[in-house]
């Protein structure tokens, strides 16, 4: 199915985007850790995950229909935002990638975003293995 089936396609990229990088610790490290231009930092990332949507102030289950397809997409982001938003608090908001990727919770809050991550990708009808895309190529997916 393609990404812009649902009313609300936009913020689905946007989030999507933020649980592919918080997912791929490939990515992380050749990028977050390295600080390379054109993809944001982790705190970005978070904050893409949750900012037009509250999803961390209430379950994504409210938006089965409108950025997810269904509430098993919804129970697996609710996962990925509760552990990576406990992070966010525990280290940081201005913390350097390392000590996100030294946190005890880390490995856990990857792995629920990639399990989110690889059920919206999968749905959508997309690989969920490439590469995360630059800020600047969401932007002109996201376009109006």
């Amino acid at each position: 199915m393609p990404l812009n089936d649902l009313p609300w396609w936009r913020w689905r990229a946007r989030l999507r985007s933020a649980l592919h990088m918080l997912s791929d610790p490939g990515f992380q490290q050749e990028t977050w850790l390295n600080g390379r231009e054109g993809y944001g930092d982790v705190t970005d990332a978070v904050y893409r995950l949750v900012e037009d949507t509250w999803l961390d102030h209430w379950s994504a289950e409210k938006y089965v229909g409108t950025i997810f397809r269904d509430s098993a997409e919804a129970a697996l982001v609710d996962v990925a935002v509760l552990r990576v938003v406990q992070l966010l608090h525990e280290v940081g908001a201005d913390a350097h990638a390392s000590a996100y990727f030294g946190h005890p919770g880390w490995p856990e809050a990857v792995r629920a975003a990639r399990e989110a991550h690889v059920a919206l990708a999968v749905n959508d009808g997309d690989d969920p293995d490439t590469a995360p895309k630059s800020l600047d190529v969401l932007r002109i997916l996201t376009r109006v």
